[in-house]
């Protein structure tokens, strides 16, 4: 209903909005850089994350209209407004929140572990000392953005593959070195996540952000191999949490 600030520490320019539930969400638009295919990847992510007992704000559909925006008085901002009608996706605004400082703030080993493992699993290139895309709510950790996950949507050809591949950039994340538990991490997420899981987390990709204009393959298509590479990954998990282990010992 009103677009309230842009967040310009965020590279795809997304805004604290007001909406008609009388609440405020951190807007992501579908106009930004990486299209629907970010926005994909931060539903995912973050529904994956809440699945696994992180803490995520509340995701929820937002649907722009044409007319939003329209007296916003920075030509790229109504630029991206423009490009960005119909479904985009928020996430619930909290409030106070303060990023998270790797400096001054520490995360236990299985939490570490546990984030580590799912940025592993999705691919998340974006959690580094340079971004944290973590925030402290009321003495808490919360997870957000998690729009660069799953980065073999960009170039889809030869997914299995890419499913089973490792994750060289894991050697960045900020909590690495606090993840001393990620092989009993690996058996208990392997234990939590399910095929029904998947299906239902792909099951949640809106068909408008399925119309690919590079393949012309189907929504359900498209949606089925989301579905197809998070279980190959998922049953390959040891490459890339070995991996992960291998990095953190060249660290500590």
């Amino acid at each position: 209903m009103r677009y309230i600030t842009p967040l310009r520490e965020g590279g795809s320019l997304p805004a604290i909005v007001a909406a008609d539930d009388d609440f405020n969400y951190v807007l992501k638009f579908r106009g930004a850089g990486q299209g629907v295919k970010a926005l994909i990847a931060e539903l995912i992510g973050g529904e994956l994350a809440r699945l696994l007992g992180f803490k995520v704000p509340e995701l929820v559909f937002a649907h722009l209209d044409v007319d939003f925006g329209r007296t916003e008085g920075d030509e790229e901002i109504q630029d991206l407004l423009k490009w960005s009608t119909g479904l985009n996706l928020g996430l619930h605004y909290l409030s106070g929140a303060i990023n998270f400082d790797p400096l001054v703030m520490n995360v236990d080993a299985a939490t570490a572990s546990g984030i580590v493992w799912l940025d592993g699993f999705l691919t998340n290139i974006d959690r580094t000392y340079r971004n944290t895309n973590m925030l402290m709510w009321h003495k808490e950790l919360w997870l957000i953005d998690h729009g660069a996950s799953l980065y073999f949507h960009h170039s889809p050809s030869g997914y299995p593959d890419k499913a089973r591949s490792g994750f060289p950039m894991i050697k960045d994340h900020v909590l690495l070195r606090s993840a001393a538990q990620l092989s009993e991490t690996n058996e208990k997420m392997k234990s939590i996540i399910k095929p029904t899981h998947l299906a239902q987390l792909t099951a949640l990709i809106p068909d408008d952000w399925l119309q690919w204009r590079e393949n012309d393959q189907s929504p359900a298509e498209i949606r089925a191999m989301y579905t197809d590479f998070l279980q190959i990954r998922l049953e390959n998990a040891d490459i890339f949490t070995k991996e992960a282990e291998n990095a953190r010992a060249v660290l500590i």
